[in-house]
């Protein structure tokens, strides 16, 4: 038995089994995706997700999933399960099932009659592949093993419908077929490791439904394309290695291939390996640049995200190599002292003010990590500059240091800050002017700057910025502390003190240079504690405040509504631990041992082996968004790291 488990009563039980889901990536943009018992619940689920540039930016479900049936003496046994409205599913292959386990690789076994057969699956490194390896462990007699493979070719964010426009021509390769609906997007190679008969007979299925976008408030249901299927025998004891990518390979080495595949990977055998497989799964080498994918299946590159999740995705595993491929990515686009906060190229979008500030504390973090300063100020001084200048003089979005040593930033209407959801074109949690956080990270990446600068000897720009930081601390004291309210306000501007309690002021404490003295760290970390601390994170707004949302739920508009005003988000316990062990140190261990231990129970729940995006405000904290965030998975490693160095 594995590590992470599931037996016959949990997955024939379709509320359990389809709660829970799997990723795996190639770590070039790919990936695979699909709820544990190969059932499709979403969109973004396929088992062949490949970027198709010559379409757009997106990435595009190619091969949605396989239908596969036994045939034994002219009776089939079909084990796949689809959706279709009124909650009917057909067809039940569920109820052959029985075992899960998610090591070395994922793995389905089934029970029919005297027959036991099993399923895995492994997602090839580096190429945009699935290896599927099906065994016949027991069978009185051979059986026929039949795969239908259901295509869909279009983007993650959209639905297909029958069309007239699908080419339905196919090619016979070695030991497969190939097709290609559509000029434009690539070609799926369907190929096993044995000869296999292939039978083309085009047609559509309709109308398969996801109860997750139907949950989500979008358009549930699509038609998929089916070309024909293959049928291959197997013996007992026989194992068949079925690929499916977007090149052809040699049937000959499949078996191989898989193993090898395997081999690779880090065991999933405990929470830890979990979270350093899942950490892997972030990073994705496209067109010879090294990005972090800011989240599975929807998100993309994130600017800020990237910055937040790069240290404990790689520098708590001493991956400087990646580190720093990543920093060369993002400095390659760095203009008028930002970063893109999304998107590439022309389409990238660089609305965050927050973004190049979080570039300072990565550096820092590689500093306190890796004990080098010199080094980096050589490297990445030159950067750190031309952000502090263009801040200080002004730049796009209304950034400018103003004469008190304080960030302004943005204007009614713009949201520049983490917290930018936007609902009918308008903010929902606006924070133009002095927000706490950034002026927070302005003050320690100026800071930084001087250290680093002090340690190289560059005199030039220390004489520059020395008399800055008292007058920013005495303006940062005035403008958001209030010694009544006994915490930090969360934003000043034109219109007055927003005295919301909402996790940002945590931030003037964690950071390594803070711009408050103890008594005014210990308010702010206690008053965090009380009202914003979960099992699962850090409330985005105290349940005090009339507007906190406990539950995320609802339509686009209601999700966005309640993005920031109550949800949890477990990155933020990286900024808790920091500034809880700053503050208390050798005794606040067990406190913050508590918290990271705690994530093992989402182990084997919603996204399996990693941590969801965001958690309910209110209990039980139920996992919500994205199956698998990136600065969740590396903020928990950082915090372990802290804990085994403490």
């Amino acid at each position: 038995m594995s590590y992470i488990h599931f037996n016959k009563t949990q997955l024939i039980n379709l509320k359990f089994s389809l709660e829970r889901e799997l990723l795996r990536t190639n770590r070039a943009g790919s990936y695979a995706s699909s709820t544990i018992i190969f059932t499709n619940t979403r969109k973004y689920h396929g088992l062949l997700v490949v970027g198709q540039p010559l379409i757009d930016d997106n990435n595009h479900v190619l091969l949605s999933t396989l239908d596969e049936t036994l045939i034994e003496n002219d009776y089939e046994f079909h084990l796949s399960v689809r959706m279709y409205p009124g909650g009917i599913y057909e067809p039940k292959g569920h109820k052959y099932l029985r075992s899960f386990d998610s090591a070395p690789n994922p793995t389905l076994v089934y029970r029919i009659g005297k027959i036991v057969f099993s399923k895995e699956y492994i997602y090839a490194h580096s190429e945009s592949r699935i290896l599927i390896r099906y065994t016949l462990i027991d069978s009185q007699q051979d059986v026929t093993l039949r795969i239908k493979p259901f295509l869909a070719y279009r983007s993650v964010h959209e639905l297909v419908k029958a069309n007239v426009d699908v080419n339905k021509k196919y090619k016979e390769i070695k030991n497969g077929a190939q097709w290609q609906m559509y000029k434009g997007y690539d070609k799926v190679f369907l190929q096993f490791s044995k000869r296999t008969n292939y039978t083309h007979v085009p047609d559509w299925y309709y109308n398969i439904q996801y109860i997750r976008e139907m949950e989500r408030g979008y358009p549930d249901r699509e038609d998929l394309y089916v070309p024909g299927f293959f049928d291959v025998e197997m013996k007992k004891g026989e194992s068949v290695i079925v690929s499916a990518g977007t090149t052809e390979y040699n049937p000959a080495s499949l078996k191989r291939k898989f193993e090898s595949e395997v081999k690779k990977r880090i065991p999933r055998e405990s929470y830890e390996s979990c979270l350093l497989n899942a950490a892997n799964e972030f990073f994705a080498q496209i067109d010879n640049k090294t990005e972090i994918i800011a989240g599975f299946p929807w998100f993309g590159r994130w600017g800020r995200d990237t910055f937040i999740a790069l240290p404990g995705l790689a520098l708590t595993q001493n991956d400087t190599k990646r580190f720093k491929a990543v920093l060369h990515t993002m400095l390659g686009e760095l203009k008028d002292g930002l970063f893109p906060n999304l998107g590439h190229g022309r389409n990238a979008s660089y609305n965050a003010v927050d973004t190049s500030l979080w570039f300072f504390w990565t550096i820092q973090q590689c500093s306190i990590m890796t004990g080098k300063k010199e080094e980096l100020w050589k490297d990445y001084g030159k950067p750190m500059q031309i952000i502090l200048n263009k801040f200080a003089k002004g730049t796009l979005f209304n950034i400018k240091m103003h004469d008190n040593g304080l960030l302004w930033q943005g204007k009614k209407g713009m949201a520049l800050t983490w917290m930018d959801a936007v609902v009918n074109g308008k903010p929902v949690t606006g924070r133009h002017g002095y927000a706490v956080e950034v002026n927070a990270l302005w003050y320690n990446a100026i800071m930084f700057a001087l250290e680093l600068a002090e340690a190289a000897g560059d005199t030039r720009f220390v004489n520059k910025w020395k008399n800055w930081p008292e007058t920013f601390r005495e303006a940062f004291k005035e403008t958001f502390w209030d010694d009544e309210d006994g915490y930090l306000a969360d934003y000043v501007n034109e219109e007055g003190k927003n005295k919301d309690v909402r996790p940002n002021m945590l931030f003037a404490v964690s950071l390594p240079h803070s711009p408050v003295g103890p008594y005014i760290q210990a308010s702010v970390l206690e008053k965090v504690k009380q009202e914003l601390l979960t099992p699962r994170g850090l409330r985005s707004l105290s349940p005090k405040n009339v507007f906190y949302k406990g539950i995320y739920e609802g339509d686009q508009n209601q999700r966005d509504r309640a993005y920031h005003q109550g949800t949890a988000w477990p990155w933020l316990l990286g900024a808790y631990a920091d500034a809880y062990l700053k503050l208390y140190g050798d005794k606040g261990k067990e406190h913050i041992r508590d918290l990271y231990l705690a994530f093992e129970e989402v182990m084997d729940e919603a996204g399996i082996g990693t941590i969801s995006e965001i958690y309910d405000g209110d209990p039980p904290h139920t996992a919500r968004g994205a199956l698998s965030q990136a600065w969740n998975v590396s903020e928990l490693l950082r915090i372990k790291w802290m804990l085994d160095r403490l």
